[in-house]
């Protein structure tokens, strides 16, 4: 009898084993690279066509791009980490006229992160739940990053010494601290036609001067639609400033409020609402 259940015992021990086997979650790959020669090196689930690079399946790790003048097309697949510090969704560094589009990115320290790089187009991507930072550019000009839904991130996005960028029709919300930021940046970054709202602070800018924001929704933000601290000569026209608890904060700063022919701003707590003007 005492062998006869310890037999059964056994069996149930090793059905277990092998059940557990079966149903692990999936396993984190190594990083994933796009070498200078065109070669993919660590994964089988991106397909290359010529400068075409295009997601098969989901992946579980870094994408280092190391190439120029290619489109990585995720096909609505997924980029997943497991919130490594400093860890990277897709990382760009010297690179320039590269596209990113159509993935789900979440899960890292920085969704997608550029240094030193210029003339990329960041497109149609939803970018969440990312510890930092959902898109990050340090020393980099000249990117477009357009069409995206950035949320649940620490920041939204963020430049920093980054100059003739273009933020524009993006969906930026619930981001912990600040929904669109712009650190030491200045001379021509345009941020235009976003839906900004229910971050900390919506915009903020320090120390950055010469910028353009214009023509977007700011509602709803649970500390100040936008801060300035010490960021001159910024034009800031034609926006929807809408139930933030505070619509703007300046602290040593001076900025046009006017785009021209009575090119004002919408302000939801305003009598006279004739500022905004809908063109």
């Amino acid at each position: 009898m005492k062998k006869t259940i310890l037999l059964a015992f056994a069996l149930v021990l090793l059905s277990t084993a092998v059940v557990t086997k079966f149903v692990r979650p999936a396993v984190a790959e190594g990083t994933i690279y796009i070498r200078a020669d065109g070669s993919v090196e660590g994964t089988d689930k991106i397909q290359r066509d010529g400068n075409a690079y295009t997601f098969t399946d989901n992946i579980y790790n870094e994408i280092v791009v190391e190439r120029d003048n290619i489109v990585v097309d995720g096909a609505g697949y997924a980029v997943q980490g497991a919130g490594a510090w400093d860890s990277k969704g897709i990382c760009l560094s010297g690179r320039i006229n590269v596209t990113i589009r159509d993935m789900k990115i979440r899960a890292f320290y920085y969704g997608i992160r550029h240094n030193e790089s210029s003339s990329n187009n960041i497109s149609g991507n939803s970018i969440t739940n990312n510890e930092k930072s959902g898109i990050y550019f340090h020393s980099s000009s000249d990117n477009t990053i357009s069409g995206n839904s950035i949320t649940n991130n620490e920041y939204g996005i963020r430049f920093y010494r980054s100059s003739n960028n273009s933020v524009c029709g993006n969906i930026v919300t619930n981001n912990e601290w600040d929904g669109i930021d712009l650190w030491y940046s200045s001379n021509h970054n345009s941020i235009s036609k976003n839906n900004i709202r229910s971050n900390g602070y919506g915009i903020y800018l320090h120390f950055s001067s010469d910028n353009t924001i214009s023509e977007n929704s700011i509602k709803a933000n649970n500390w100040t639609g936008i801060y300035f601290l010490r960021s001159s000569n910024n034009s800031i026209y034609h926006n929807n400033f809408m139930d933030n608890p505070q619509q703007v904060n300046i602290h040593s700063s001076t900025n046009v409020w006017d785009g021209g022919a009575g090119r004002g701003n919408y302000w939801s707590d305003y009598e006279d609402k004739y500022l905004m003007l809908s063109k």
